[in-house]
């Protein structure tokens, strides 16, 4: 199983079985199809590229055009049971907003995210003065999506900072789950948060 694959197993579980889902910058799809066949979730996604949202539709899932940046307008407070933010926190422009919106319009809040501190990456800035490129950063600097450069520590950090509820993490790399000196070791931090 790779990396990504783990991060969807793991967020599978902490769904609740027939809960209400939002996922915002659902990609693809494969997460969102994983928890509807998975956990039986009413699944609503939003994406902004029109390819993945085609992709979506394929697979047979409710998925909106809509750039989350802007917020979540449309939808009420605790509209949703969860609602997630997979590999998407890093690439938007404004994540304290979307964050605060993800938690007005969610029970839960289900956060993934690459650790830009991993190992790997701390050697290859070290030792060869490069911008790292890891199986959680496979971009070069030039056609990186990534706008933001979070560590597990910085997300925590901003959590307590926030008053924000962490309820669950964990921490992930191509072996399984990373239990020691995670903001090291985890390519990978998953928080579910309130």
């Amino acid at each position: 199983m790779n990396l990504e694959q783990l991060g969807y197993e793991a967020i599978a579980n902490l769904v609740k079985e027939g809960s209400s889902v939002l996922d915002l910058g659902c990609g693809n799809g494969d997460l969102l199809n994983l928890l509807v066949q998975k956990k039986n979730v009413r699944a609503q996604g939003v994406e902004i590229d029109e390819k993945c949202i085609y992709d979506c539709v394929a697979k047979g899932l409710s998925v909106c055009h809509g750039d989350i940046d802007t917020g979540l307008a449309e939808y009420g407070d605790k509209a949703f049971d969860y609602v997630i933010l997979n590999q998407t926190f890093q690439q938007i422009k404004r994540p304290d907003y979307v964050l605060k919106e993800a938690l007005r319009v969610g029970q839960k809040v289900v956060v993934g995210f690459p650790n830009f501190v991993f190992l790997k990456a701390r050697l290859q800035l070290f030792f060869w003065g490069r911008v790292p490129v890891t199986p959680s950063l496979p971009y070069e600097w030039y056609n990186t999506p990534n706008l933001h450069f979070l560590s597990i520590a910085d997300f925590s950090d901003y959590c307590r900072k926030n008053s924000i509820r962490v309820e669950h993490t964990l921490f992930l790399n191509g072996k399984g789950t990373v239990h020691f000196l995670p903001n090291l070791l985890a390519q990978v931090g998953i928080f579910l948060i309130s």
